[in-house]
Formats: C-alpha cells, structure tokens, sequence
C-alpha cells in the first residue's frame, strides 16, 4: 500500500529518466509495484481488496458463544475454553481466541498487584474459598506454597475447626513436607481476635495454636487490604473457580447432574496434578511442579503417618511418602510466644 506522495514521486523520477530498478531501490519497495503503478495512467493508487481468509477459530465459534451463554452467570476464561476446545480439535493460538472472546462479552482491566517473592520451604499461604452456597454448600481449602506456587485444594462442605485441621494436614503431605510459616487472614478458627494484647499480639485459638505448635509451623495473619502479603492464595481461589470449579459445575448442570464434594475432590485431585501444577505459572514462568521439586527440600518433614486419603489411587495417581521421622517436631513454646503474638 503506497500514499499519493509515493505514486507522484515514481512518476517523476521516471520521467527523469530513472529505471524502474532504481526508483524501486531508491523508495525501497519492489519493482512490481513500480512497474504497476507507472502502468497505470492514474493519479491516485488503487487497491484490490484482500479476499477474506478463515481463521482456525471460526469452526469452533458456535461452540464457544453457546458454552459461554449456557454457562452464566458463571464467567469462563479463555484458558478454560482455550483447553475444551483443543479437546475438539483446535490447534490455533490462544491470543485470537481472546480477541473473540473480548468480542463477545468485553474485558476489563485489573490494576497489577506486585507479589513478594519468598525462599524455598518458607511460606503457605491458606484461604477459604466458598464455590457454592445454600443448603447444600461446597467450600474449597485452598493452600500454595509461596516459592513453587504449588496448589492444593479439598473441597468440604464446611469450614469448623477440625475440618480446618483435617485439610492443613491433607495440604502438608500432599507437599510432602511443613513449611515455616502459614498466611492467614481472620479466620475465626485461627484468631479469636486481631491486637487482643497489643498492637500486633494476637489472640490465636488456643486448639490451632496447639496444632501449629505440634506441627512445627507458625501461623501469621495477613495485614488487613494488603493483597501483596495473601495475594498469591486469593489469586489461587479464583484460579481454582475459573478454571476447575466452573467448568466442571456448569458441564454437569447441562447433563442435569449437579456437583458434589466427592467429585470435587475426585476430579480436583486430577485437575491439580495434570493441570494446576503442570502449567507454566505466569511469574515464575516454571512449572510449580518443577520448583516443588526444590523446594521439598527444605520443608519440614511431617511429623505423622501420611493419610490414606491424599494417596489419589482412585485417579492412577499414587504419592510415594518420604521415610518421616516418627517422632513429632516441637518448637519451644518461647518460639511461639515470640513470634506467633507480633505476628501480622
């Protein structure tokens, strides 16, 4: 495509006597096109316009428009689609898939949130994540370990004390191993009350307090509207909402089944280990799986007898336990009253 100025310049240089090679040369643009423009006996260029080319995505464009409206309110992600559609046979890219999507239901901007980066075996960071309400409610346990980013998760249908206890032990040998410490924000079941002694000195609940103790790990709460200090687990429950829980939910829905913590945990157990943690994280740009490697290194070993549970025979899927110690880790209760009090 040349401008009126380009065409003009062509014709007086070659009626200057230049060769169609050095106009073309000079202008940089080829001798075709020099060629057809002084064949031409006209003052203005013209174009042929280019014949509209398929894109690899528009098969897949009416699978797409009725999985994202039978889905609602429920939002799906294009690396959600993104994957269901691969399964059909799609092996473009993923940026038009997000032009279309944008083209469809629009996008909105989230303002960047910069994490802190911690060692290995340093930081988990824990939250709740609700997937479902009413009577029959679905919560999800969400635990990531702060230098890997690797994920786990266990769906229960409440959130009391020892269901809390039950997944941090779930979450530990499915690591394979304690980090030091573990982020939370104001969970009832782990503080009764933020600066209960002070400005920074919490008052914990005394069976977590014990449970921590006798694991080996010392709880810390969030600062309050600071994304930076849990940002990488609330990121976590809406990763987990995007890409399994709703996918999954809304499949079911339309064969008229409805989800259940058993399937949850079932299929969230495969969904962990063959996607979660096998995908290349967009920070590190690793896979967690690959830096969980690393760091189970440096992670505490666990204290107990590994749970049955957490062995995923029902997915083909077996974690091999490490030789544990049989005896539990302690702390000295001094280590607890330092630093578990002025944690914030």
């Amino acid at each position: 495509m040349i401008s009126i100025e380009e065409l003009m310049t062509i014709k007086i240089l070659h009626q200057q006597g230049h060769s169609k090679r050095a106009i073309a040369k000079q202008l940089g643009m080829s001798r075709n096109t020099v060629n057809k423009h002084l064949s031409q006996d006209v003052d203005e260029p013209s174009y042929q316009s280019r014949p509209n080319v398929g894109h690899k995505l528009d098969p897949y464009k009416a699978y797409i428009k009725e999985r994202i409206e039978s889905a609602l309110p429920i939002h799906l992600s294009a690396v959600v689609m993104m994957r269901e559609i691969k399964e059909h046979g799609y092996d473009g890219g993923i940026t038009r898939l997000r032009e279309h999507l944008v083209e469809l239901r629009g996008s909105a901007v989230t303002p960047e949130v910069i994490r802190f980066e911690t060692e290995p075996g340093k930081q988990m960071q824990v939250d709740w994540g609700q997937m479902r309400g009413g009577k029959k409610p679905i919560h999800a346990f969400v635990a990531v370990l702060g230098f890997s980013r690797a994920l786990f998760v266990h769906y229960t249908d409440n959130m009391r004390y020892e269901t809390l206890e039950h997944c941090h032990r779930l979450a530990f040998e499915y690591f394979q191993g304690i980090p030091t410490d573990v982020w939370y924000d104001n969970m009832k079941t782990v503080v009764l009350e933020r600066n209960a002694y002070g400005v920074g000195q919490h008052r914990f609940h005394a069976g977590f307090y014990q449970f921590a103790k006798e694991l080996g790990f010392i709880p810390k709460l969030c600062k309050p509207y600071r994304p930076q200090t849990k940002g990488k687990v609330e990121r976590m429950v809406r990763y987990v909402r995007d890409s399994f829980y709703a996918p999954l939910s809304t499949k079911l829905a339309s064969s008229g089944l409805k989800m259940d913590v058993d399937t949850a945990n079932i299929k969230g157990i495969q969904w962990l280990n063959d996607i979660a943690n096998v995908r290349v994280h967009d920070t590190t740009k690793e896979q967690p799986a690959a830096r969980l490697i690393e760091e189970r290194k440096v992670l505490q070993p666990l204290p107990y007898s590994p749970i049955k549970e957490i062995s995923m025979k029902q997915t083909g899927t077996v974690i091999v336990p490490l030789n544990f110690d049989d005896q539990p880790i302690h702390h000295d209760l001094s280590i607890y009253n330092d630093y578990c009090q002025v944690a914030s």
